[in-house]
């Protein structure tokens, strides 16, 4: 964005003779951004335009545009004076409020790099992670998965790429997804085998993020066979949440690359979770096994997984 946005504060600065303000130089830059456009036009259509439509009655949806119900028999001066109420009515909330009405919109907000927003673009591959939709389609926003009003971090591990439909309808006060979310991630059961190590026997964690932490396994089926597991006691892979989804593949991934720079006997790994008791569960706290593979290591490694289930991994 920098071939718009260095053009843009040059043409400003030229323009004032050598100087322009943070905010003129801002104001240029949102009145190119086509995104915000797209932003404001779906809280027209879902909130102010059926608010004014379905609950007061003053307007009617003509296809792409609004109608105010009887314009036509306004004087201009009739009109005038409307228009004069509307904007008393506005100065007089804004006096009032003292500018706290956009307190939500700033709470806690500091840039994204274009660094981080570029990582969590491609970690999407692209698209929005909520509907699916390809930025090529709609523009992509970097979300906080658990809301920075509800505590959420400046984490990798709480990013998500969301379109801007799905990132304003999310919105930042959803009390489904997100009630006591911070009581929830600290949820520990004592006599857990992976609840205890994070308490008595921590030595053993190789790396940890917010939500997840790393491991060797004791009983590892091949040499640096490691386990990533949620932090929260939580039975199994079915029941984490997308921002544990994340933590656990950013450990996943970690790993996978110091192995494969330490040890180059390492041709291929194996990622595999035993959900439930018939498949194989025996600690309930989920864990994420990635056991790197050699070869020679077995005689015919083709199936791979498919041999949980004796004789059907060759095929």
């Amino acid at each position: 964005m920098s071939q718009i946005y260095q053009p843009l504060m040059l043409i400003e600065l030229l323009k004032g003779k050598g100087t322009a303000t943070i905010k003129k130089i801002a104001q240029s830059i949102l009145n190119h951004d086509p995104t915000q456009i797209e932003y404001y036009s779906e809280v027209v259509k879902n909130m102010v335009g059926k608010v004014l439509t379905k609950n007061r009655g003053l307007t009617l949806k003509d296809g792409d545009a609004y109608k105010l119900i009887d314009a036509e028999s306004l004087t201009r001066e009739q009109r005038d004076s409307l228009i004069n109420l509307c904007e008393e009515k506005i100065k007089g909330y804004e006096e009032k409020r003292d500018g706290a009405h956009w307190e939500h919109r700033k709470r806690g907000r500091k840039a994204i790099s274009g660094t981080i927003r570029y990582e969590i673009i491609k970690r999407a591959k692209g698209r929005c992670e909520s509907c699916g939709i390809s930025h090529e389609k709609r523009s992509l926003e970097v979300d906080h998965i658990v809301p920075k009003s509800l505590g959420g971090k400046d984490d990798l591990s709480n990013y998500q790429a969301l379109c801007y439909v799905c990132n304003s309808q999310k919105s930042n006060k959803d009390d489904t997804d997100f009630r006591n979310i911070n009581t929830q991630y600290e949820h520990r059961e004592n006599g857990c085998l992976f609840c205890d190590i994070q308490v008595n026997d921590k030595k053993r964690i190789i790396s940890e993020n917010n939500l997840a932490y790393l491991m060797t396994d004791a009983h590892g089926v091949t040499k640096n066979h490691s386990l990533i597991i949620p932090k929260r006691h939580v039975k199994d892979y079915f029941d984490i949440t997308q921002a544990e989804i994340n933590s656990v593949n950013q450990l996943i991934k970690f790993q996978k690359s110091k192995l494969d720079k330490n040890d180059k006997s390492i041709d291929g790994y194996n990622i595999g979770v035993n959900c439930g008791e018939v498949a194989g569960q025996t600690i309930f706290h989920c864990h994420i096994h990635l056991i790197p593979r050699r070869k020679g290591d077995v005689p015919n490694p083709r199936g791979g997984v498919r041999h949980i289930i004796p004789n059907k991994g060759l095929y």
